[in-house]
């Protein structure tokens, strides 16, 4: 079987990325995203590649998940790889000073709209037989930063409730993989400091950070290698990143 591939957050970023390296490998495309005019945009670019729908989608809106996803037209409807891309962080403030608002934000994209994505599509893929689910994590899932509070909990969320996924669906040939990639120059700096291109940009200076096509390049090998074979959980950072020693307060 060869089905469908459903990106989500595929305007930009790993989502974009990750359609491109799937349509250059002719895979039917599902393009979901927030915005109506770059989906438009991406789906007549690589329409001459292979065959694309656009889906204006917000993964927090949990009607329109299921309603737009238990419609899509033949052949789209057969999907067998959903990338659950759509994700988002807010701020770096401390825990004391940050604003409800944007942990609630991130709890309702990064946690609840995997989770709708999920659980709409994931009983087709059953049914026809087998696919991949393919979640996009983040090394903070693991590894705390000041700042990071509610993002690296939604993202140790996605982690474990991929490895869960995987013990759910023993047996019935549907493989599983955490994609956590570190620090990597797309949007996403420039959406936690709301548009503010200059910190955007500080977050990077003197590094060379990964690219969107880096990690699209690992969605598609862990999603292209034999069916029996699964990547539980991949964790990708550039050369140039790494951990810290622990952070000791001492009295001046």
């Amino acid at each position: 079987m060869i089905g469908s591939v459903l990106i989500t957050g595929a305007s930009s970023g790993f989502g974009e990325a990750s359609a491109r390296k799937f349509a250059s490998a002719g895979r039917r495309l599902v393009l979901a995203a927030r915005r109506k005019d770059k989906i438009d945009a991406l789906v007549e670019e690589l329409s001459d590649q292979t065959e694309c729908y656009g889906l204006e989608l917000d993964v927090r809106d949990r009607d329109a998940v299921s309603s737009k996803l238990t419609s899509l037209p033949e052949p789209f409807s057969d999907v067998e790889i959903l990338i659950n891309n759509a994700g988002l962080a807010l701020g770096l403030e401390g825990a004391d000073e940050v604003d409800v608002g944007y942990w609630e934000t991130m709890v309702d994209t990064n946690i609840k709209g995997l989770m709708y994505c999920t659980r709409t599509v994931l009983p087709g893929i059953v049914e026809r037989g087998g696919g991949h689910v393919v979640n996009i994590g983040s090394v903070a899932a693991s590894w705390p930063y000041p700042g990071g509070n509610a993002y690296g909990a939604t993202k140790a969320f996605v982690q474990q409730f991929s490895r869960n996924l995987r013990t759910d669906l023993m047996g019935k040939n549907v493989r599983v993989t955490c994609v956590e990639p570190g620090m990597c120059e797309t949007e996403f700096s420039l959406v936690r400091f709301e548009g503010d291109a200059e910190k955007a940009g500080a977050v990077y200076d003197g590094m060379k950070p990964l690219s969107a096509a880096d990690v699209a390049e690992i969605v598609f090998f862990v999603a292209s290698l034999p069916a029996h074979i699964n990547i539980n959980q991949l964790e990708v950072m550039p050369v140039n990143q790494s951990w810290s020693p622990f952070a000791v307060h001492r009295d001046s």
